[in-house]
């Protein structure tokens, strides 16, 4: 099983919406989840309208896709890069250390993440 930057096995981030790379709710990555989709983060409108604004439309459901569109207070499996990209500009979502894949802390100090943590 997996691990979570806790060191601790991997929790589900969110069954409704169904979030993950491999759709399982899940931040699980593996060789073809180009854009590593590991931190479990609990969306806000200002992280979702800086996503749109970076040309990744997360509220917009995409139906031919499954994917219902997002709104504040959901859970979703976000891009590290797209976390990074965020919190440098200020607007970090929230994460959910139990969830959000280990390989996270290859890209961002567990220390900064502990900062966003959030419970639910």
């Amino acid at each position: 099983m997996a691990k979570n930057v806790l060191m601790t096995d991997l929790q589900c981030c969110c069954q409704d919406p169904m979030t993950g790379f491999y759709r399982n709710g899940k931040c699980e990555t593996g060789k073809y989840d180009y854009g590593t989709h590991i931190i479990c983060a609990k969306m806000t409108a200002e992280f979702l309208e800086f996503s749109r604004a970076q040309g990744n439309d997360l509220i917009t459901p995409v139906p031919q896709y499954d994917f219902p569109g997002l709104k504040p207070g959901d859970k979703w499996c976000l891009c590290i890069s797209r976390w990074v990209e965020a919190e440098k500009a200020g607007c970090a979502p929230p994460v959910v250390l139990e969830a959000t894949h280990v390989q996270a802390i290859e890209h961002v100090d567990i220390e900064v993440l502990k900062k966003y943590a959030v419970t639910d």
